[in-house]
């Protein structure tokens, strides 16, 4: 019998690590990862599927897929002030409400979106896990196989993060009534990763998160740390998204989160600095020395009003970055990259902050592209990511009559991708070879949103 021959993909123009290249091969082996890629290839070979313009997915390196029913429920104020912290008791309704078929349906929903938001992996950075008294589920992962099964059933791939979360602050021992579900301890963070990657489920994978160093005590912190020594997956955690954290954080220790952290000798390469937005130049020296990431969200950060980050610092030190839709009021990766550079033109007042025409990167899109790219994989646990031999075979191609894009030269095809919206992008998304959106539709885009629907009205049925 004659072995079947790799998938072949031929694209007028692809994004490859170093940019755009015209007239590149793409082969894909049976393991659903790029075997080869070959730019400059002039004439597509016998059998190769022919495609326009190519990108690589994105990886969406921090997302709270239960917070997707509660996306537009928030935007009404009826007190004197309205920060962070009230968003935060509010959400805590769905939370203390849902139940693990409810998730299902509603990560589902979810990640069609960022599919076809141009996100192919998604991080969960998964706190939600017990009854709604408090106890363990029968099985304790029964809130991670609903997720893990909703990323099966639309096709993206999916790291699970479950989360160290034992106490309400610094100065608080315990967790609030209304944080019951969160309960968990270094142990069964621990042993959470090990069942999720026992199941060797395609496509799903498990790294390790500490909601944030309020919620986590530094013995905690330290035996999740110790018990992962020789881990290769990713750590993640919030960190300094709000001031108050930081005014805690150096009243309980003397230092500032990140600080600490560094202090403490637990950064590396496998951490992801989930906000970092109160930060100063001494942290981000310290992150970019230990080779840390840092990952932000910048939709999520406006919406609930955290602030801005050091985004200049951070782009000077090199410290890689990726992206989050976190609290899913957006979930699109272009509209995360505009609002990272445009929190910096109004504070600044000046246009095209990101760009580095000193170092022949004059394109903003092109410079943040490049750096959420390179900051994805490792947020995700992958090995590689991209346009590369060696990577998960994702894909994003182009709609060819997207009018933003009509007739763009192609030194500034990125930027009008980016900057000039709304519109539908994507013609097919690809994970792992495989095509999962066709002409920017799902198959299973409207029994997902029936479902979806019934999940929100069951929830929401008092108002």
């Amino acid at each position: 019998m004659n072995k079947r021959a790799d998938p072949l993909l031929w694209a007028r123009r692809a994004w490859l690590p170093g940019g755009w290249q015209d007239k590149v091969l793409l082969r894909i082996g049976a393991d659903g990862r790029w075997a080869e890629i070959v730019p400059g290839v002039l004439t597509p070979p016998q059998g190769a599927e022919q495609l326009g313009t190519v990108l690589p997915g994105l990886v969406d390196a921090h997302s709270h897929a239960f917070q997707r029913a509660f996306a537009g429920l928030a935007e009404q104020r009826t007190s004197a002030a309205d920060t962070f912290w009230s968003w935060r008791d509010r959400m805590y309704r769905v939370a203390l409400r849902i139940t693990p078929e409810q998730l299902r349906a509603i990560a589902a929903q979810l990640y069609i979106e960022l599919l076809q938001g141009g996100y192919t992996q998604v991080c969960e950075f998964h706190y939600l896990q017990h009854a709604p008294d408090g106890q363990p589920y029968a099985d304790p992962l029964a809130f991670s196989w609903a997720l893990a099964d909703a990323a099966r059933d639309v096709g993206i791939g999916l790291t699970l993060l479950p989360v160290l979360y034992e106490r309400a602050g610094f100065q608080q021992p315990a967790l609030r009534p209304d944080q019951r579900r969160f309960a968990t301890s270094a142990e069964s963070v621990w042993q959470a990763v090990q069942t999720i990657r026992g199941r060797r489920q395609p496509g799903l994978d498990a790294g390790i998160a500490i909601h944030s160093l309020r919620a986590a005590s530094p013995a905690s912190v330290q035996a999740l740390v110790q018990g992962a020594d020789g881990f290769d997956g990713p750590i993640h955690i919030h960190v300094a998204e709000q001031t108050a954290e930081v005014d805690d954080c150096l009243a309980a220790t003397g230092q500032r989160p990140i600080a600490w952290l560094a202090a403490q000798g637990l950064l590396d390469v496998r951490w992801q600095l989930v906000h970092a937005t109160h930060t100063v130049p001494q942290e981000i020296d310290a992150v970019a020395r230990s080779g840390a990431r840092i990952v932000l969200c910048p939709t999520t950060e406006a919406n609930l009003g955290d602030g801005l980050p050091d985004l200049p610092g951070i782009l000077a030190q090199g410290v890689p970055i990726t992206l989050g839709s976190d609290s899913q009021i957006n979930r699109d990766w272009r509209e995360e990259v505009r609002w990272l550079e445009y929190g910096q033109r109004l504070i600044q007042r000046q246009r095209n902050t990101a760009a580095a025409p000193e170092a022949a990167q004059p394109s903003t899109a092109a410079r943040l592209w490049s750096c959420v790219q390179a900051g994805s994989g490792h947020a995700a646990g992958q090995p590689a990511w991209g346009l590369t031999p060696g990577a998960r075979a994702d894909a994003l191609v182009l709609n060819p009559h997207a009018a933003a894009t009509l007739g763009m030269p192609p030194s500034h095809l990125l930027d009008a991708l980016v900057f000039s919206s709304p519109f539908t992008a994507w013609k097919a998304v690809m994970v792992a070879g495989r095509w999962v959106l066709h002409d920017g539709q799902h198959p299973q885009a409207a029994q997902c949103a029936q479902t979806f629907e019934r999940a929100m009205q069951a929830l929401w049925a008092e108002g």
